[in-house]
């Protein structure tokens, strides 16, 4: 990766920073561009509202190009899990329905099925993670003639395992299943066509590979599948008109359906400048970079004795690689790194790494010299 985009990332300058599957560091394009918002917003007020109401819009054409979207099928969510709960809690669901995900997904793409299955009498159909990896013929063999939704991560939090995608929307696809994806562990390290792959609504919040603010979500949910998920947190902006000031219009045509009050305007600066960084520098290179990055990290934990749990299957394989060692836990290795400025966490008992593009395979050797043996 180019040398100039580590000069971006001042916190090269404190840490070995490999935690991007937690809070990413945010680069200083992205923060000069929530700052420029905030003196603004300090020594104007809201004289200048028609400029950043056009600048939102301009964000939401950056990340439909992101994933191969259009601008009208792209919202903002408040973090990731608010926008898969817009669609758990937007579908008429009925007792005897069913829903399919997998045991090894993050809380935020499973508390909130487990209250449609509690409330609703929907069955939770879960797919067994084994060895960090999950097959996707046992995925697609839990759905059936009452299956409403499978729900999946783009890359499973705990293991980086990356799911195929493009196979399970299109088999969704092809039996009017809504596939909803939680892409906060692969968007802005990985590329997705959201069109390719047949995924019918997207939550991603940009704290972590995205490499912008928290607090803001990119939400994407199709023009098709726009029609059978019901806006259940609705407000003054989720109509056609918000300043007509007429509380009997329809809904927005669009996903802002979805966005039902003020934005956090100064995430969603970040959030763009975060994207026009990926668009800038393409998501193909960034993907074989990490991709590449990954592939050494593995093979030296493995020479040092570490049992790498993250599949490097083609296809398979994504920015994050979980460990572990025999005899030290991940808490105790996490601990050891920490000391030395190595930033890293632990996840069920594995030690996660997450490097971004602007890693470099110098700080891969110096974290696999401070692990012991």
């Amino acid at each position: 990766m180019n040398p100039e985009i580590r000069k971006l990332f001042p916190v090269t300058q404190n840490h070995i920073y490999l935690n991007h599957a937690a809070v990413c560091p945010i680069s200083l394009p992205v923060a000069e561009r929530m700052l420029e918002y905030t003196a603004d917003l300090l020594n104007h007020g809201f004289v200048h509202y028609e400029m950043w109401g056009n600048r939102i819009k301009k964000v939401r054409q950056l990340a439909a190009r992101l994933i191969n979207a259009s601008p009208d099928e792209i919202a903002f969510a408040p973090n990731t899990s608010s926008g898969l709960a817009f669609v758990a809690n937007g579908i008429d669901w009925q007792a005897g329905d069913n829903m399919v995900t997998a045991d090894c997904e993050f809380p935020a793409n499973l508390i909130p099925w487990r209250r449609i299955s509690r409330e609703h009498g929907v069955e939770m159909r879960t797919a067994p993670e084994r060895q960090g990896r999950l097959e996707t013929e046992e995925i697609l063999s839990l759905i059936d003639s009452r299956t409403r939704v499978v729900s999946l991560s783009f890359v499973e939090f705990a293991s980086g395992f990356r799911n195929d995608l493009a196979i399970i929307g299109q088999y969704c696809r092809d039996r009017g299943v809504l596939f909803v994806v939680d892409a906060i562990q692969g968007l802005g390290a990985l590329k997705l066509d959201v069109e390719a792959c047949c995924i019918d609504a997207l939550s991603a919040d940009a704290h972590k590979f995205l490499l912008g603010p928290d607090g803001v979500a990119l939400f994407y949910v199709s023009r098709q599948a726009m029609e059978r998920i019901e806006p259940t947190v609705v407000g003054w902006t989720s109509v056609a008109n918000p300043f007509d000031f007429n509380d009997q219009q329809p809904y927005a045509h669009s996903a802002r359906r979805f966005e039902p009050g003020a934005l956090n305007t100064a995430g969603i600066m970040g959030l763009g400048a975060a994207i026009e960084l990926f668009l800038n520098l393409g998501l193909e290179r960034i993907e074989s970079y990490l991709l590449e990055l990954g592939d050494y990290l593995s093979a030296q934990l493995t020479e040092r004795g570490y049992k790498v749990i993250s599949s490097r299957r083609p296809g398979e394989g994504s920015a994050m690689i979980c460990c572990q060692h025999d005899r030290f836990s991940a808490d105790n290795l996490c601990q050891i790194l920490n000391e030395q400025h190595i930033i890293t966490t632990p996840r069920v008992g594995r030690l996660r790494i997450s490097p971004h593009l602007y890693n470099t395979r110098e700080e891969i050797d110096r974290l696999i010299a401070a692990l012991p043996v």
